[in-house]
Parts: structure tokens; sequence; C-alpha cells
């Protein structure tokens, strides 16, 4: 039986979608393979898990790019504000030869990447008024992860960055330590956000997916054939995870109208993304990187890149 950790609830889409897996290496092996999951942060953050991971204490682990954009530059890619056009375009790029480069850049570092799930598009909400243009964004105290990107973006746009832990946001905004945030729809519904903060402006400005990786160690003491495997039902996870994202974006977004939030779409994108060439020389400095970047700029916007479940 194979381990794995995620700080995900469990019925969140990533943890059902390893579950999926576990159930089709079993179904594959009769029995002999299969995956435990450990959700809801039972074994700590995802900076600690991730260690055990390289370590081969754990098996396998979702997580969140951030704390790889620290250990593997490859990871900082799939962040870049405003490279993807839409969904489609990150699900085409990162299911193809892009993607496994970067899962691939992962080995040196004791982990093999599996596979790419989604973590939706992030827009950005507030207290104040919509925002249309940069210049609404002037001035404002935006919460972002710990991230040197995000908060690179947040200045880049004419933002205050405001590192914060999610779990603070909610009461940061209703006191007014900040005046806004930036995530995906299901994020700001279920952490209540909208409450305090009703303007919704849909600039899916970040894309970045959450990666599900296996420990080295583990990796090699699996005969070829059940590396096959694990590599298969990993793949075919994807869009099983992706058709329960999906329907939880539609549900939060009818939710989130039905509570009078007020979502604008932003119809100049161009006019944030173009502050953006600072912030991708800052971090898209090896030949490698801006190879692949420009890779994922010429792509087209593909459908049918495996959308919904099998």
């Amino acid at each position: 039986m194979l381990t794995s950790s995620d700080t995900h609830p469990s019925d969140y889409p990533t943890v059902q979608a390893v579950n999926e897996m576990g159930r089709l290496l079993s179904e594959r092996t009769e029995g002999r393979l299969g995956i435990h999951v450990y959700a809801g942060g039972q074994l700590g953050a995802e900076r600690d898990t991730l260690e055990i991971t390289t370590f081969g204490g754990l098996d396998m682990n979702r997580v969140n790019l951030a704390p790889l954009t620290a250990i593997e530059p490859m990871t900082v890619i799939p962040s870049l504000p405003f490279l993807f056009r839409s969904t489609a375009h990150m699900r085409a790029a990162l299911d193809g030869a892009v993607g496994q480069a970067v899962l691939d850049s992962l080995r040196p570092h004791g982990m093999v990447g599996l596979c790419f799930y989604d973590s939706g598009e992030r827009s950005f909400y507030n207290t104040k008024r919509p925002v249309q243009t940069p210049e609404d964004l002037k001035g404002l105290k935006i919460r972002v992860q710990n991230s040197d990107l995000f908060v690179a973006m947040i200045k880049a746009l004419g933002a205050d960055a405001t590192p914060m832990d999610a779990g603070e946001v909610y009461q940061a905004l209703v006191q007014g330590v900040i005046d806004g945030a930036e995530n995906n729809q299901p994020s700001y519904f279920t952490g209540r956000h909208f409450e305090a903060a009703p303007f919704y402006s849909l600039t899916r400005h970040v894309m970045a997916p959450e990666i599900l990786v296996m420990s080295m160690a583990r990796w090699e003491k699996l005969s070829p054939a059940d590396r096959e495997l694990v590599q298969e039902t990993a793949r075919l996870s994807v869009p099983f995870m992706r058709g329960l994202w999906d329907r939880r974006v539609m549900e939060a977004t009818e939710k989130l109208l039905a509570s009078g939030v007020k979502v604008n779409e932003v119809t100049d994108i161009a006019a944030f993304s173009d502050l953006m060439r600072p912030v991708w020389d800052r971090f898209i400095t090896t030949p490698e990187q801006k190879r692949l970047v420009a890779a994922i700029e010429a792509m087209d916007d593909a459908a049918g890149t495996g959308e919904g479940t099998p």
C-alpha cells in the first residue's frame, strides 16, 4: 500500500483523484498495490510533507507549486502571471511535452513528477470597487501567498502586496487589514471572503496547477511494470479530477451570483499582462525556462484535452 498526503479535505477533487488512482492501481494489480491518502493536512503542512517525501518517508504527495519553486526553477513556469490564455490552453500545455519537462525537472531533487491537477483560475476580489484596469488596483492592500513571484506581480500592478496565510484572510478583510485578495471562485466562496469583499473581477491572471509527486526512493523499489502502472493510473486520474473541479467551479459561481456578488469581466487583459514583462524577466532566467515559456506562448488554445470523467 502506497501512502500519500494532501492538505485539502477528503472531499476535495485532488484527494478524490488520488483515491481514484488508488482504485485503478488496486484493480489492475488485483489488490497488490493501492494508495492510502492522508487528507486534511494530517501529516503536516506541504513544506514539511515535501521534505519527508524527498527523504523517502512518504511515498506520494499532492502539493502546490509554491514550495517547489524554491527547489526547482522550472516549476516557476506554470505560475507565471498571464502566461495561460485560458484553462484549455493551460491543460494543453501541461498535458504535453512542456508539462513533462517540468515534471522531469523534479527527479534530481528526489521526486518523480506524476501529473498536474487543476487549481483554478485566480482573479482579484476586494472590498472597494470593481477592477477593470490596473489603475483600479493602485493603493489597495492585496493578500498574496508567501511567494516572491506573487509579491512581484502585485507590485507591478501598482497594489501593495501583503503575504498572509489563507486562514487569516477572512478576518483581515472584515477588519480592514487588507482591502482584497486573489483566488479561484470555489476558494472565494468556501472561505466566505465574498461576504466581506463583494467585488470579484475576472482577471484570470494565474492558472498555476497543483502537482502529484512520488518519492524517488519508493519509485526505484518498484518493478518497471509497476512504474508504468503508476504513471498510467496517475494520467487517468487527471481527467477524473478535472471533471470534479469543473463542476465545483460551476456550483461556486452559481452560489456567488445568487448571493449578490458583483462579478465583472475584465475586457482589457493586455493592460495587465503588458506590466508583467519585468516580472517574467526576473524569474525566467535560464535558456531552458525561456524555451518552454516561448513554446507555451506559441501554442494554440486547445479544446478537448481530456476534460470530464472517463
